[in-house]
């Protein structure tokens, strides 16, 4: 373990702007002009190939160092679900973190967030996912243009919580490009039948003169949805997901670049499946955990356990975003990227508010990308993050401060404040081009104390008046205060992360990357503050910065634990004839990597609860991910893709928890003239390799398919008529990466049939 010494950096405060309006219907092919227009607004601004550029297809990509592919046009169109994590599973090294119908996390190369960043059009996505797995990442897939997703280190731009990766979302709600013809869009509608689901989206974009403005918006329900009956019954009580996205936007487009700004609402309404509350009560004495009413410990909620547990989400987004290439002498692009976020959602247990979390949260980055100097050609940038979050650690929202009491009234927030700058550069010798890049980050959190309250009657103000003085009120309350700021002291990191990558363009179209980096990540506000019952996965975790007795033990703080990952990757790519593959193989070796260590496990309520206490210990992941493909045809392509993790603890007796299994798979791919589709079968193997705490997971089979056809309508104008199977042979299937495995099981055998139609 590190000591970090303490540093106060202060940043500025960014402003940003937003255009509002109403929500339009929206969605389509048309997405792909302006896809196509940033792909070449990067080429011409020469940016560092570690950027997760945009790109058609993977295989197309700017070469980098690191796997990248790109979901994009039919493609993604044909995959997209109501959560980001379904709508990438399956992908070469991303399997999925799920929790029923309403929220799933994409987890890459055996982690899912926060040691991978999602960024939406490469500014950070600021939510709560990273603090439970009931909570949802919060994008709507169905009105994006493109996904993309690295595998290994992003951190050197994005910062230490892409460790393992990043996943970039591409959108259209801040227009690159005045439309041709005046005005493009679409719209789609689709319904399924597993869980009933009923989609309908839309976006339109309008230009005049050196002016675009864009508004899209979708709508989404579906219920409880269809689980293979050996489960116990046909549906998955309490899956059903509801959810309403839009945005509006505009922009001033001239030769050079643009800058625009958008404002987007995503409202969102889900079930918890298999959530309990009777471990409410739940508390420890010391380091024993105890499931029983007494004294002032008592079940915050009381009576039946049989209602449905829910989230209502609504989270509000402000961006403003520029690109400009040739602004100025020497500066070959610039990029700018502002965004205010205001996030919340509401935990409900039939009738009852428990708990409320939020999230708002300043952001700005600029990034400035030099002409090439002595051969190198890179970018400086530096980010501000100004943020403000709560909700952890409260299960008791509903109920009302009591009569004849004192002490605090109201919950803490924790303030995140972070400054970050980063530099790479790249320069190519012959046929081999060679990346460097560094970032270094300046974080603090502080823990705000709630407001301190008294309703204790007279006989008892004349009590503590004689005990304590006339100042009694004072007195306690400093005390409190006191008592509280030790249980959640400041925390100040100073995280720094470098890597050097090399690809060698081999000829043909093959080519050979190599690169190592080095990523320190700071550990989040749950890791390190998190002391009470987290209900949505059954557990008391017990943080890093509130009197954690391990590391108590060791004569450590919680400032002295930053996890540290020295990765090695290499990566095999080949494009532009009948073979191609990119293949990556992956080891890091991690020191200080922090996770829950299971403590106790308690059953006196009926339904076991596990004491957690983060800590952190050394670790080491390998493996490998990609995909083969051979185009049999001009018309049709085969391919084989896999991906295998194995992780391990060093000097522990224990696994580390939710690492995903093997996974093998091949697919058909068909384009004939209107027709298109193909047919997909992966076999997921078992996982023995368990933490203390977990189960065997059983393998699955799945198998899927889909099938279009297009009408083209002449110019831009087209209307597509497609259907998808999933899951068609009705397996019963539990994710290991899930917290909730055995009460969220994967959806059966599902059909969604639809429309698209392009102007």
């Amino acid at each position: 373990m590190r000591f970090n010494r303490n540093n106060r950096y202060t940043g500025i405060l960014l402003a940003t702007a937003a255009a509002i309006g109403a929500p339009m219907p929206a969605w389509g092919q048309a997405a792909a002009d302006e896809q196509e227009e940033a792909t070449r607004e990067v080429r011409r601004s020469g940016g560092s190939s570690s950027d997760v550029t945009v790109t058609g297809r993977s295989l197309d990509a700017v070469e980098t160092p690191l796997p990248v592919q790109v979901l994009a046009g039919d493609e993604l169109a044909h995959r997209r679900q109501g959560g980001l994590g379904e709508t990438l599973a399956g992908l070469p090294g991303v399997h999925l973190d799920n929790f029923g119908g309403g929220a799933s996390r994409p987890v890459i190369r055996g982690q899912t967030v926060p040691r991978i960043e999602v960024l939406s059009d490469g500014a950070n996505l600021f939510d709560v996912s990273s603090v439970s797995p009931d909570h949802a990442i919060t994008t709507d897939p169905l009105l994006l243009d493109a996904i993309e997703i690295q595998r290994g280190p992003a951190a050197i731009r994005y910062g230490g919580n892409a460790t393992n990766g990043a996943i970039n979302l591409i959108d259209s709600k801040v227009p690159k490009k005045v439309p041709v013809g005046g005005v493009t869009g679409a719209t789609e509608v689709r319904y399924g039948t597993g869980d009933e689901e009923k989609t309908v989206v839309g976006r339109v974009t309008a230009g005049l003169g050196q002016f675009a403005v864009h508004a899209e918006g979708a709508r989404r329900t579906a219920e409880n949805y269809a689980v293979p009956d050996s489960y116990g019954s046909d549906r998955l009580k309490d899956s059903f997901a509801e959810s309403t996205s839009y945005a509006v936007g505009a922009s001033w487009i001239t030769s050079k670049g643009y800058i625009g700004a958008a404002y987007s609402r995503m409202e969102s309404d889900y079930g918890l499946p298999g959530h309990s509350h009777l471990n409410g009560v739940c508390h420890t004495h010391d380091l024993d955990l105890h499931c029983q009413s007494h004294g002032g410990f008592e079940d915050p909620f009381g009576g039946s356990d049989s209602h449905t547990a829910q989230i209502k989400l609504r989270t509000e987004r402000a961006d403003v975003r520029a690109d400009y290439h040739d602004l100025l002498p020497g500066l070959a692009h610039a990029r700018l990227r502002l965004s205010y976020t205001d996030y919340a959602h509401d935990e409900i247990d039939g009738d009852l508010l428990f708990t409320r979390f939020t999230n708002k949260v300043w952001d700005g980055r600029v990034e400035l990308t030099h002409k090439p100097l002595f051969g190198f050609s890179g970018t400086f940038g530096v980010q501000y993050t100004d943020g403000t979050f709560g909700g952890i650690n409260v299960n008791d929202l509903h109920k009302p401060f009591p009569d004849g009491a004192y002490g605090f009234d109201g919950n803490p927030n924790y303030r995140t404040e972070n400054v970050g700058i980063f530099l790479t550069e790249r320069r190519s010798f012959g046929a081999v081009d060679l990346e460097g890049a560094i970032r270094k980050d300046w974080r603090r959190i502080d823990v705000t104390v709630p407001s301190w309250r008294s309703t204790v009657g007279a006989e008892l103000e004349a009590l503590f008046a004689e005990w304590y003085g006339p100042d009694w009120r004072q007195l306690l309350e400093s005390e409190d205060v006191e008592a509280f700021r030790s249980r959640n002291p400041t925390v100040r990191h100073h995280p720094f992360s470098a890597s050097l990558g090399a690809t060698w363009n081999v000829g043909q179209g093959y080519a050979l990357a190599l690169s190592f980096g080095h990523t320190e990540r700071a550990p989040g506000v749950r890791e390190l503050y998190a002391r009470g019952n987290n209900l949505a996965t059954n557990s008391y975790e017990l943080g890093l910065a509130v009197g954690n007795p391990i590391l108590g033990e060791a004569g450590l703080s919680a400032e002295d634990v930053l996890e540290s990952t020295d990765a090695i990757n290499l990566t095999f790519r080949a494009n532009g004839g009948p073979l191609g593959f990119e293949v990556g193989l992956f080891y890091q070796n991690v020191d200080d990597y922090v996770f829950a260590r299971l403590q106790e496990m308690e059953t006196e309520t009926g339904v076991p609860h596990n004491f957690l206490i983060y800590t952190a210990a050394d670790a080491r992941f390998a493996g490998i991910d990609g995909e083969i493909s051979y185009k049999l045809t001009p018309q049709s392509r085969v391919t084989l893709f896999g991906d295998y993790v194995d992780a391990k603890l060093k000097r522990e007796n224990d696994n580390l928890p939710r690492i995903p299994p093997g996974r093998v798979g091949a697919r058909y791919d068909l384009a004939a003239g209107p027709v298109s589709g193909n047919l997909e079968y992966y076999h997921t193997f078992e996982q023995d390799k368990v933490a203390s705490y977990e189960t065997r997971t059983p393998g699955y089979d799945m198998l899927n398919a889909i099938l279009s056809y297009r009408f083209d309508l002449g110019g831009a104008k087209s209307v597509e008529l497609y259907a998808r199977g999933s899951n068609l042979l009705n397996e019963l299937a539990f994710a290991h990466t899930s917290f909730v495995k055995d009460q969220s099981p994967l959806r059966g055998r599902n059909f969604v049939i639809g429309m698209r139609h392009a102007f």
